[in-house]
């Protein structure tokens, strides 16, 4: 009965109701859209970051990860080799001998990293020969390197010249090496692509005199959802071996990369924040608009009143209204976000504008929103819960007339 009369009452004024509709839906559009670019956002961080270099997993001699010296290097271990090739969840795997160093040429110098590749196992475990922009990416051959573009422009350098670099080997001296550029390329982060060059570990180990040494094994599982299992039972037949788990340490990203995983974090919990704030000033638009519709009908209560109607009935016809333009409006707003994301998610959305912003970041001019389920069962939680919360009043209003003076207001 009160479900009828609730409805009967919408359909009454659809002006004041398609008003009221219409705020939960924009309601619904602002937390999804929200969402899904913020969301969008941290996982093209990540996502570009992992591919770009780190990997989903890195094992290396215990305490590289805090102090990552060329003495922490480790003799290649032939037993670890065996451990990942035999591991069926291991998708691929490769071997980098890392420094620091200077990258020189006759106009300027600068500090990077030095990294030491096999090409061929690099291109399966990162997308960095992707990101070539201009000329080729390694071939293997001594004496390539690849740099960014920002890089070049600072060396004054092009594809086809000669660059130095340099770094201390173990027993304190400088060793040197001239490299041709075979290719520049460029990432979504200005700050990787300044602060890193790529030659292959040959170079590297005849620069550093450093035959036989690696920094670290750098491992993709067949599924990042594996990861967790494929890091824990690596650990453990590492263990396994004589001095493993005294002399080796497995981490994942995100033990590699706390202040990105930190950052992501933080993101989340803004999310949070924006949704409190969207459903305060929902909140608001609900009380508002009901409480006008509770005044326009105020003769009409009265009259229930003076009929028998209880204060309870009228209450929950108040609610029930406000339920069913809830359930309305958060199916619309569904629906409207899914007409929006699922395009912008196959596409992006080009930002060419912010791309300076963007790249210190680590993401892409372009962001690829993302409309996750967790997103949707929250929106789906915290709207209609908003709107019967700005129900409340206008159905306490509603009871607290006085039958009399109500049937003589007009």
């Amino acid at each position: 009965m009160l479900s009828r009369i609730a409805w009967r009452n919408i359909l009454r004024n659809k002006r004041r109701s398609f008003i009221l509709m219409t705020s939960i839906v924009v309601g619904v559009l602002a937390l999804l859209l929200t969402e899904g670019f913020a969301i969008g956002l941290m996982q093209q961080m990540l996502t570009n970051q992992v591919g770009a270099d780190a990997g989903y997993i890195q094992i290396h001699k215990a305490g590289y990860q805090a102090d990552p010296i060329l003495e922490l290097s480790m003799k290649k271990p032939t037993e670890i080799e065996e451990i990942l090739s035999k591991d069926s969840s291991v998708l691929n795997y490769s071997e980098r001998l890392e420094v620091f160093g200077l990258v020189s040429s006759p106009y300027n110098s600068y500090g990077v990293s030095i990294d030491g590749i096999i090409p061929n196992e690099e291109q399966r475990i990162t997308t960095i020969s992707r990101y070539v922009v201009k000329g080729s990416y390694l071939s293997g051959e001594p004496g390539q390197i690849l740099i960014s573009s920002a890089m070049a422009e600072k060396l004054k350098v092009g594809i086809g010249d000669k660059v130095v670099i340099m770094a201390s080997q173990t027993d304190g001296s400088v060793g040197s090496e001239a490299c041709r550029i075979s290719g520049l390329f460029e990432t979504f982060d200005s700050g990787f692509d300044q602060s890193h060059v790529y030659v292959p570990i040959v170079t590297v180990s005849q620069m550093l005199n450093a035959s036989g040494l690696l920094s670290k094994f750098v491992i993709n599982p067949k599924s990042p959802s594996q990861l967790a299992s494929v890091e824990t039972r690596l650990r453990n037949e590492i263990q396994d071996l004589p001095h493993g788990g005294r002399n080796y340490e497995v981490l994942t990203y995100k033990e590699m990369l706390p202040l990105l995983v930190a950052m992501i974090e933080m993101y989340k919990q803004a999310l949070y924040l924006i949704a409190l704030i969207i459903s305060f000033a929902l909140i608001f638009g609900i009380v508002d608009t009901m409480l006008m519709s509770v005044m326009e009908r105020t003769h009409e209560f009265g009259v229930s009143m003076a009929i028998g109607m209880s204060n309870r009935s009228i209450f929950l016809m108040v609610m029930t209204e406000a339920f069913y333009l809830a359930v309305i409006g958060t199916i619309v707003g569904l629906a409207l976000s899914y007409i929006i994301i699922s395009p912008l998610s196959r596409s992006g959305w080009d930002l060419s504008a912010f791309s300076a912003s963007l790249t210190s970041l680590g993401a892409g001019s372009t962001i690829y929103p993302v409309l996750e389920t967790s997103s949707v069962i929250q929106t789906v939680s915290i709207i209609p819960a908003a709107t019967l919360l700005g129900a409340i009043y206008p159905a306490l209003k509603a009871i607290r007339l006085q039958p009399v003076e109500a049937i003589r207001a007009t």
